[in-house]
């Protein structure tokens, strides 16, 4: 029988693999407090880095449907739960990894896809969200603009066309 203080580990740690968007696994042995500390404010306010126990946070990810991490719970294990941009959690990680070697990057989850660690990086270098969607937009709003230059040169070629038909008739029907 499971003690009831693991039971509400397994628990809570289900709840937090249901409500993230992705979950990042970490191995963090030879990092201070303070570091940890350091890499918790670095991940931004949509991610909550947690360290964990492999068995008990197994057997939650198992029960939230996630059983392509498995292989990762070995070692000191630490998992950043992503709630918001999965992006801004990657780069945060990416880039204190840089300054701190000790920090190893394992794998994760992307809404329910397994990500390996070099998934991760790649996902670390895309550009946020944002910067992303307005990207998109400028792209529409330039097309549409191309759109408007083509359907209004349509009339404008028609006019100049039809004028110098016009023209042509005057110029050979006034020769005869």
């Amino acid at each position: 029988m499971a003690r009831p203080d693991k039971a509400a580990a397994v628990a809570e740690l289900t709840e937090q693999f249901r409500n993230s968007s992705a979950a990042v696994l970490t191995e963090y042995r030879g990092l201070t407090v303070a570091q940890l500390k350091t890499l918790r404010r670095s991940l931004g306010e949509n991610a909550q880095y947690a360290v964990v126990k492999n068995t008990l946070t197994k057997i939650a990810a198992n029960e939230a449907g996630i059983t392509t991490l498995d292989d990762l719970f070995n070692g000191p294990t630490a998992v950043a739960f992503v709630t918001g941009d999965p992006v801004e959690s990657a780069k945060g990680l990416r880039d204190f990894a840089k300054d701190n070697p000790n920090l190893v990057i394992k794998g994760g989850v992307l809404d329910g896809k397994a990500l390996s660690a070099d998934e991760i990086k790649k996902l670390a270098d895309l550009e946020s969200r944002e910067v992303l969607l307005s990207k998109l937009a400028g792209a529409f709003k330039a097309k549409q603009s191309q759109a408007a230059s083509v359907f209004q040169a349509l009339p404008s070629k028609l006019v100049r066309t039809v004028d110098a038909l016009r023209a042509k008739q005057a110029e050979q029907g006034g020769a005869e």
